[in-house]
């Protein structure tokens, strides 16, 4: 089975949440990077999520700069893989492993390729799939994640849910009142909720956590971790 985990938009919390899938989906599983970007002084995503999760992990396509795959493939006249190849090695993955979860770059439209190939054709390529969509849950987290499930809706791909990237353990007024409005006004439930700090926790303490993050009963009151926004 491959699941695709997208978000709504570049520092939701894609990589703990693709961590906490790996976790929650137990042996056999391997997480994939098409596309890693401004790789970071520390670690990659994938770094993070084979020390949190202890999963194997692979990445296919590594570019310097901060920037949309297809943007930093340009600037410094690098060929990379198209969403056929991509599509082609995940498929080999998902033959050898019982689980492959995908973990997009940026937003579901960001371009993975220089011929315009996004997350979004990946999907549509590899389909069935399951998509997870992480999103936020602060002001503005309403219009961002009903455009993303309606760009994936538009190719016949129904989301699987929503995972909240980072939850405050504090939320404020917009946060409090999205907890019924996101799904509300996207028709999907809420899958996770990731508490904002979880990827400062160690990975034994990761692991043992990750299952209670899933379809819990929706509450505003979230376990306390140290502040930092979602990866």
């Amino acid at each position: 089975m491959i699941t695709i985990v997208t978000g709504t938009g570049t520092g939701v919390g894609k990589t703990l949440a693709t961590a906490a899938l790996a976790v929650r989906s137990g042996p056999g599983t391997v997480v994939v990077k098409p596309a890693q970007t401004g790789v970071p002084a520390d670690e990659p995503d994938t770094a993070v999520v084979a020390r949190l999760a202890g999963c194997p992990v692979a990445e296919f396509t590594r570019l310097a700069d901060p920037l949309a795959p297809d943007t930093a493939a340009r600037l410094r006249g690098v060929a990379i893989p198209r969403i056929g190849d991509h599509a082609a090695r995940l498929r080999d993955l998902a033959a050898r492993y019982e689980r492959v979860i995908v973990e997009g770059a940026g937003g579901l439209l960001v371009r993975l390729d220089t011929e315009g190939g996004t997350l979004l054709d990946l999907a549509a390529a590899l389909a069935p799939v399951r998509v997870q969509v992480v999103t936020r849950l602060d002001l503005g987290t309403l219009n961002h994640t009903e455009l993303t499930v309606a760009a994936l809706r538009s190719r016949g791909l129904e989301p699987a849910g929503l995972i909240l990237g980072s939850v405050p353990a504090d939320p404020d007024q917009a946060a409090r009142h999205n907890l019924t409005e996101l799904p509300r006004v996207t028709g999907l439930p809420i899958t996770a909720r990731l508490p904002r700090g979880a990827g400062d926790l160690d990975p034994d303490t990761f692991r043992a956590r990750a299952a209670d993050w899933f379809c819990g009963p929706l509450s505003v009151h979230q376990e306390r971790l140290p502040e930092r926004e979602g990866r």
